[in-house]
């Protein structure tokens, strides 16, 4: 069983996946003006249990519902993939991860944001709006973060995170892994491409 992350701790937590070792930086809410109880809770500390890694640059979705790591991908890809497994299955909750990152469920941007704080790339919780206009204009090769003003998911290494089960046969409902589906109508991309 992961760890789960204590509220309030800053800096970064050491992350084990398969022959890997990722460190996985998070947020610092004192940074954006926060303090006290309010930057407790947004700043998590994110520790990711063992992933399985696969060769080449594609993640592929196992039976558990989790991703393998792509071997040849970029640490921040192992990053996001690694953070995003730890809360796949979690029930969909209007809300969830915005009031404390580390939650029982998460809404659409909820689980896009503790992907991308897990990653590195984000220092706190955005609703969709805020996704909008967060992280790089425009496509990226990696990592694809698509949202409007009602819902968010996004792209990483040929699989998507998202809450909505459009384009799944699955039809599963929570955060979950699933196909790409690339950009839907009304969609903004933002990409999280790092050299």
């Amino acid at each position: 069983m992961p760890r789960l992350p204590s509220r309030g701790t800053t800096g970064a937590a050491a992350a084990f996946v398969t022959s890997l070792v990722l460190t996985l930086p998070v947020g610092n809410a004192y940074a954006n003006g926060l303090s006290g109880a309010a930057a407790a809770a947004v700043t998590p500390t994110i520790t990711a249990a063992s992933a399985t890694t696969t060769k080449g640059t594609r993640a592929t979705i196992k039976a558990d519902g989790t991703a393998t790591v792509p071997e040849d991908a970029p640490k921040v890809v192992k990053r996001l993939i690694a953070a995003a497994n730890e809360i796949i299955g979690k029930p969909y909750e209007w809300g969830g991860g915005h009031g404390t990152v580390v939650d029982d469920g998460y809404d659409c941007s909820g689980a896009v944001s503790y992907a991308l704080i897990g990653a590195g790339l984000l220092d706190s919780p955005l609703a969709s709006t805020g996704l909008m206009t967060a992280l790089g204009e425009g496509q990226g090769r990696w990592i694809n973060v698509y949202a409007s003003a009602e819902h968010a998911y996004l792209e990483v290494a040929d699989i998507r995170l998202d809450t909505s089960s459009v384009g799944d046969a699955s039809g599963l409902s929570g955060v979950r892994w699933r196909p790409v589906i690339g950009q839907r109508a009304g969609f903004t991309v933002r990409h999280g491409d790092v050299s």
